[in-house]
């Protein structure tokens, strides 16, 4: 149960770090385009090839991620099955030292160790030694449909806000979306993970608002110079 739970927070804490990234990548190059120019159309096509591109991105890079852990936790098990049929005594000897570390008596240490390997003796070992569960192993697929959909969701905030905001009010009206999805992103990362609300979105918002004037900053002189 704890295992469950522990899994279903770091997938909400995931999901929240994949929408905040692609609410800052994503408003910091729309920012960057408008200060260069103020054209709807170029824009709209920065900002969606970078949602597209970012997402892809997430996705393909989280289903490599989580491929090459599944595939190290697969070898885990491997060795450990094949470990106990070649000493079972000794890996038993080694399950009772790991519960005598974690604070029990030599004697109940012993007898959990006892029970818990005749009930499912693979189980009992992933689980002491590696906290690995061998049937609950993280989907690559999922992981990184997972990133893709959370990112896509962050990066449509700017977007659509800056696609559909009055040219005249386009900057102002995107930083205030920009904003308010950091100050929600922050405040969920806070209270997933039982840190300080205020801190995490000080602290996201003053990422996000520093990539914007900086990626503005550069659009402005850029395109100035360029143009």
């Amino acid at each position: 149960m704890k295992s469950n739970q522990t899994q279903m927070l770091n997938k909400l804490r995931a999901a929240v770090l994949g929408a905040n990234d692609g609410v800052v990548s994503t408003a910091g190059l729309i920012f960057g385009v408008a200060g260069a120019t103020d054209a709807r159309g170029a824009i709209f096509t920065a900002g969606l090839a970078g949602l597209v591109a970012g997402a892809l991105s997430m996705g393909v890079g989280e289903y490599i991620s989580v491929s090459t852990q599944r595939d190290t936790e697969r070898a885990y098990i491997s060795r450990e099955r094949k470990a106990l049929r070649k000493d079972p005594e000794g890996e038993l000897m080694e399950l009772t030292r790991i519960y005598e570390e974690k604070g029990l008596s030599s004697e109940t240490a012993a007898r959990v160790a006892k029970e818990l390997s005749d009930k499912d003796v693979v189980k009992a070992h992933l689980d002491a030694e590696l906290n690995i569960n061998e049937e609950d192993l993280t989907n690559p697929m999922h992981a990184a449909v997972s990133s893709l959909l959370a990112f896509t969701g962050g990066a449509l905030i700017p977007l659509c806000a800056a696609i559909f905001a009055p040219g005249h009010l386009r900057v102002y009206i995107t930083l205030a979306a920009v904003v308010a999805a950091l100050t929600l992103t922050g405040y969920y990362s806070a209270t997933v993970g039982g840190a300080s609300r205020r801190r995490a979105i000080f602290r996201v918002m003053l990422g996000g608002v520093l990539a914007m004037a900086i990626t503005y900053g550069i659009g402005r002189l850029f395109g100035t110079a360029i143009s």
